[in-house]
């Protein structure tokens, strides 16, 4: 079976291209592992920079009647401290707040948007092997009772980073190390937090955030250092490791605790990792990266989302702009570096004060002497969320509001 595209991955990153594509005319399939709906690892909220692209998709509407409260404030829950300043927002825009979504609602529309404007769906299916044959790529494809070889001139990867696998883009084993980062996730309800504020949490080892998503349910993730998670389940043998995390947050750190006196779990933890922040290729050997595949920044600024959705949208952008000469092989390295280049200068600053931001928090001495500071002056919470990229628009197609 022959396309225009092939997309590895329907998570934020794979379902924004493939929308984008298809409704641009393109003939586009789609390869996703897991069934939706279905809960992932991530803190969800999505910035109101990324907001115009869910017009431009057509998907507006839904996502405002699902997702949650409007995001006006930043906060710290760090020891003792708790603060909260404003949520900075993007200049000449009517989009101004951004939201949380819980990912099983989130991906599932993205695809359900992609199908519609004629893009094929292969799931669950896993990619197995990918390789080059002349000017277009094959890609072997397996669920539990069939396999599929898929043909397209270009290949857009947008699996992932966290997962192993044996395609050309996806991680290579590397050494555990102590300072490896495990993600944990969940929802609450019943929780005492106001409906508009969204907190960094700051303990020892670790950070995470608090938010109101969908459903009258509070998200709460968190990383933890694999040192420091080995450290608190020694200490509470026999109980499982998010319960185990759970307790070193609150016992370390008040405005947690008192948010969730008594809040109530819905479902269960979700984990994963090690997670890997930092820069990947974008371009390699005719084949595109997109979302965390491309590069990721540590989840402590909550832009993972915002950076998978804008990062389609730079692709896309380019790829349709050049429709006839990439599909006919003549300009596919010249979107590559272009891609490569506006990608860096979209995200690289976000990277870097994402990796500044958690240098600080999960070093407790560091942080104690930065809390004085934050007290006398909580406004440097509002810079803070405008350096790591909540301010600053990748999208610039115009958008209506929607009330």
């Amino acid at each position: 079976m022959k396309y225009d595209a092939l997309i590895i991955g329907s998570g934020p990153a794979g379902g924004t291209a493939a929308a984008l594509l298809a409704k641009a005319g393109w003939s586009v399939a789609v390869v996703e592992k897991a069934k939706f709906p279905r809960r992932k690892v991530c803190g969800e909220f999505i910035s109101a920079t990324s907001i115009p692209l869910f017009h431009e998709l057509g998907i507006a509407q839904p996502f405002f009647e699902l997702a949650g409260p409007e995001v006006r404030k930043v906060g710290l829950f760090a020891g003792e401290t708790v603060l909260n300043s404003a949520m900075p927002h993007p200049l000449n825009s009517t989009e101004i707040w951004g939201r949380a979504l819980g990912r099983e609602h989130l991906d599932t529309i993205l695809l359900t948007c992609a199908a519609a404007a004629g893009a094929q769906v292969w799931q669950p299916y896993t990619a197995m092997e990918l390789r080059r044959n002349n000017e277009s790529f094959i890609c072997k494809i397996a669920a539990r009772e069939a396999g599929k070889e898929l043909r397209a001139r270009v290949v857009i990867a947008a699996h992932g980073s966290w997962e192993r696998g044996a395609l050309p883009t996806q991680t290579i084993y590397r050494a555990y190390r102590p300072s490896d980062m495990f993600a944990f996730k969940a929802h609450f309800r019943e929780c005492d937090i106001p409906p508009d504020l969204m907190p960094l949490v700051v303990f020892p080892g670790g950070y995470g955030g608090m938010v109101h998503s969908d459903s009258e349910r509070v998200s709460f993730s968190c990383c933890i250092r694999r040192d420091y998670l080995q450290r608190i389940r020694r200490e509470l043998p026999g109980t499982k490791a998010a319960e185990a995390v759970l307790h070193h947050i609150k016992v370390s750190c008040r405005g947690v605790c008192e948010a969730l006196s008594r809040a109530r779990l819905e479902n269960t933890w979700l984990s994963a990792g090690p997670i890997r922040p930092g820069f990947r290729k974008r371009y390699s050997q005719g084949i595109f990266l997109l979302g965390n595949a491309a590069g990721e920044a540590h989840p402590i600024v909550a832009e993972g989302i915002s950076m998978a959705m804008q990062s389609a949208w730079l692709l896309c952008e380019r790829l349709i702009a050049q429709q006839r000469e990439v599909l006919t092989g003549r300009a596919i390295e010249a979107v590559g570096r272009d891609y490569s280049s506006v990608w860096n200068a979209s995200f690289a600053p976000h990277i870097h004060a994402a990796a500044l931001f958690a240098h600080f928090a999960m070093r407790p001495g560091t942080a104690a002497m930065l809390l004085p500071m934050l007290k006398l002056f909580p406004e440097i919470l509002t810079l803070g969320a405008k350096l790591s990229g909540k301010a600053k628009h990748v999208i610039t197609v115009p958008h209506p509001q929607i009330s």
